[in-house]
């Protein structure tokens, strides 16, 4: 009956990051592949959630005071102005958010703009929609915005452009100048920009997150998503929201009530709580990722990878292989996690232009390091050893 299926849905075939992630489960291997920490949620959070569960939170809901934090946040933060009333969705994370706000403004032939490489759910939402991806490669080593291809990149059929920063899986955080440039293309073609900026609060080198919605003439045409999961480390919670003008956000909170009706209310609850941490939590949240950072920088460095540019945020490193590897990235994931017991993602899976000039496309490897401290030691150690061995990675 294949036959029977979408068109959409026969292109969505498994990737090599979800082939690599069942070999790693076979293996027993040390997860630094998946974006999920494997230390424990801030406990006033957890027993917020314990107490809703308690007291038979267990219906559909929608918590509006999650909604009144977020607005403050929003006004702390960036200095924006929203009405918590209308400008805000909860969801089911920031994935559905993201895709719910694709179904909402995305038409059947609109073209939609997206930095490369990517995080691959933002394609799939867009070709879903019936919309075209049209991807914008970013310059290595530094992932730098080259405004030439950016600008040649618009077309009368441009909906949309994709934001993601801190951004998945390079760690880059754009800079102010290349969201000026963004903002401007975008007011000057009447373009909706949808950020993911579910990383917003994890950041370096005193490096500070800039809403682009912030900047001027763009909160008009921003949707902003985001979500609990990387702040408060409740990736399973399924906590998000987009923040957008009232008359999409409407269109957006239908989507949502027609796809899933209610975020899981317990963690609404919990969210009242988390998302009155103070600035101590999230002081403390940059500086312990900060060292494991740093650490993970020291271990791959020691090993051979190339590391070209140090992630300014998120939790993730994109690592240039090892110069004495001659096979693919994905050749190298499956060594790794075969004889080091040690799991990655090649960064193959991110990119979308491929052509033969891009040969970078298939010489990097995302490691996670939203790990404990255990877990990075006990990995890196897996890794030395290989490397010490009689039989290395088959370098050649």
């Amino acid at each position: 009956m294949e036959g029977k299926l979408s068109e959409v849905a026969r292109r969505l075939t498994a990737s090599p990051i979800q082939e690599l992630s069942h070999l790693a489960q076979r293996c027993g291997a040390i997860n630094l592949a998946e974006g999920y920490p494997d230390f424990p949620a801030p406990l006033p959070v957890k027993q917020a959630a314990i107490s809703a569960i308690n007291d038979d939170l267990n219906q559909y809901r929608d918590v509006q005071g999650v909604c009144d934090l977020l607005a403050m946040k929003m006004k702390e933060s960036y200095s924006l102005d929203t009405d918590p009333l209308t400008d805000y969705v909860i969801s089911c994370g920031q994935t559905e958010a993201f895709a719910a706000t694709v179904f909402a403004i995305i038409d059947r032939g609109d073209e939609v703009l997206l930095f490369d490489p990517a995080y691959e759910t933002y394609e799939t939402s867009i070709s879903l929609a019936g919309g075209v991806p049209v991807y914008v490669a970013l310059d290595p080593p530094h992932w730098s915005l080259n405004m030439d291809k950016f600008m040649k990149s618009f077309t009368m059929r441009t909906k949309a452009v994709i934001l993601n920063s801190p951004h998945n899986p390079t760690g880059k955080v754009f800079t102010k100048e290349e969201l000026e440039v963004i903002a401007g293309a975008c007011c000057n073609m009447n373009c909706f920009v949808i950020t993911d900026e579910v990383y917003e609060y994890i950041t370096y080198d005193k490096q500070k997150h800039i809403c682009l919605a912030s900047l001027p003439g763009m909160q008009e045409r921003t949707i902003v998503t985001s979500s609990l999961s990387k702040t408060f480390s409740v990736t399973g919670w399924r906590i998000g929201w987009a923040c957008a003008p009232a008359n999409i956000a409407s269109t957006i909170r239908n989507i949502h009530i027609k796809i899933t009706d209610s975020a899981p209310a317990p963690f609404q609850e919990a969210a009242l709580t988390a998302l009155k941490s103070p600035k101590s939590y999230y002081m403390s949240l940059r500086t312990e990722y900060e060292a494991r950072r740093d650490y993970i920088v020291k271990v791959l460095s020691e090993l051979g990878f190339e590391i070209q540019y140090k992630p300014q945020g998120s939790v993730f490193i994109f690592a240039k292989l090892p110069k004495n590897w001659l096979h693919s990235d994905v050749d190298f994931v499956r060594a790794l996690i075969q004889k080091a017991g040690v799991a990655a993602v090649p960064g193959c899976g991110f990119f979308h232009i491929d052509t033969d000039s891009e040969s970078y496309q298939k010489k990097y490897i995302r490691f996670a390091f939203c790990k404990s401290e255990m877990t990075l030691v006990a990995a890196a150690q897996k890794m030395q050893d290989l490397v010490n061995s009689e039989e290395p990675l088959q370098l050649e």
